[in-house]
């Protein structure tokens, strides 16, 4: 049980990202409203979900080669401080990306979910989890220790950010399902309002974690 307590923390995380309408699903609900079909707003879906992939893992790329050329205590204390500036920026300054229209492509949505995830900082609220024992292999030393810390990292980063982005998507595609088929239109602008601020907050939490290890 203890085993799978942090994966069932990184699914939770990811599906908080989902719940957030700024992360994909309110744009994957107006695609949908637009062509007046339920099939646009599940296509849009999968192209969102793959940047989100991209911005988490790019992140978790960083994150687990940093503690193989560095000590883990410095890496702990550079991105608790960089979590913290970016918590802090969220609370003063919360804007979107802005996007030209609503027509837009595979690629184009593939592009836009990428850079909104990393402008929310998406990949660095995994840091606890990749900078923790799953991901950090102690002991190995050497060229040899050296890769083979390396491959066993990057096995279970890969794990980490396919469980995170599963969590992400299933919650995406409830919601935007849910407010399609129910008219709940009405909700978005205060729910939006209330998960930024909490995201703010969030991130702040996230540094104190990175931190303790």
């Amino acid at each position: 049980m203890a085993d799978w307590f942090p994966w069932g923390g990184i699914f939770l995380l990811g599906a908080y990202h989902g719940l957030n309408p700024a992360m994909g699903w309110l744009f994957a609900l107006a695609l949908g409203l637009q062509e007046r079909r339920r099939r646009a707003l599940l296509q849009a879906l999968v192209p969102i979900a793959m940047g989100h992939f991209l911005a988490v893992g790019a992140a978790a790329l960083v994150l687990i080669a940093l503690p193989n050329v560095l000590p883990l205590r410095f890496v702990r204390g550079g991105m608790a401080l960089i979590l913290a500036g970016f918590g802090a920026y969220r609370l003063v300054r919360a804007r979107h990306l802005r996007w030209v229209g609503l027509r837009v492509g595979f690629r184009d949505l593939v592009v836009w979910s990428t850079l909104m995830a990393s402008s929310h900082g998406a990949g660095l609220m995994l840091s606890p989890f990749l900078l923790g024992p799953i991901c950090v292999v102690p002991g190995l030393h050497g060229s040899e220790g050296f890769y083979s810390a390396w491959l066993v990292s990057l096995r279970d980063g890969i794990g980490i950010v396919g469980m995170h982005t599963l969590g992400y998507l299933l919650t995406m595609a409830l919601v935007a399902w849910i407010v399609y088929e129910g008219g709940h239109l009405a909700l978005l602008r205060h729910t939006w309002v209330n998960l930024d601020f909490l995201w703010a907050f969030a991130l702040l939490g996230t540094a104190f974690l990175s931190l303790l290890g």
